[in-house]
């Protein structure tokens, strides 16, 4: 399987290339974004690309991919809805239509949040632009799409987020997180585990189109009980 891989060098798309590297069923990882990854291993490329609107001139690089796992993601903090709307939204449906141009009937895994509002009429902005998102990705009928709202994701092996009171909050409950995986396994989970339920609804499908923290925790289990 060969992978496409946008958003490499954030926390969950980090967390996601660690595994497709380590993944035997994986034997490519295309990772797109605007900087390079840092990461030198034998079945990873890079392409450098600015434009997240359009992709004339490098669409036939994703070419004989068969899965696209979109880990681009951006916080709505002091963003208006226009402009939240254009990143998180607009960026994602041009990268799903160049995907699906070059492997019709690929497979598209897209990383939402716990929250996402699919009525797309609730009070909080980033949850109706993330429910419009996953509601016209759903309906594009051009391969399967898999819907992934992870709750809080505890970064592991060397994992970091790119912000500083980010990885004040991870260190601060990186001590606790094992309770916090007993009492509340609804809503936690790791960027390993993240990054295997991707690999795994990439290569065999996933129960349900809209996968909530519980059902990423059992996929990932179920792929890692799989490998041995």
């Amino acid at each position: 399987m060969k992978i496409i891989l946008f958003g490499g060098t954030g926390m969950i798309g980090s967390g996601a290339l660690i595994e497709c590297l380590a993944h035997p069923d994986v034997e490519a990882v295309l990772s797109v974004g605007r900087r390079a990854t840092g990461v030198k291993h034998s079945k990873l490329e890079e392409l450098i690309h600015l434009d997240f609107l359009n992709y004339a001139d490098v669409a036939e690089r994703f070419r004989g991919y068969d899965a696209c796992l979109f880990c681009l993601g951006v916080s709505a903090a002091g963003m208006s809805e226009t402009e939240y709307t254009r990143i998180a939204h607009d960026f994602t449906i041009a990268a799903a239509e160049a995907f699906f141009a070059m492997r019709p009937g690929g497979t598209f895994c897209y990383i939402s949040g716990q929250g996402a509002d699919s009525t797309e009429r609730g009070r909080v902005m980033w949850a109706r632009v993330r429910g419009r998102l996953e509601n016209r990705l759903l309906a594009m009928g051009l391969g399967p799409v898999w819907i992934f709202r992870p709750g809080f994701v505890q970064p592991v092996k060397g994992v970091r987020s790119g912000t500083t009171l980010y990885r004040v909050i991870y260190a601060m409950l990186g001590p606790v997180y094992p309770l916090l995986d007993r009492v509340a396994p609804k809503h936690v989970t790791t960027s390993e585990r993240l990054g295997l339920a991707l690999v795994g609804a990439a290569k065999g499908g996933a129960p349900e189109p809209i996968l909530d923290n519980a059902a990423i925790n059992a996929l990932a289990a179920a792929e890692r009980e799989r490998l041995g």
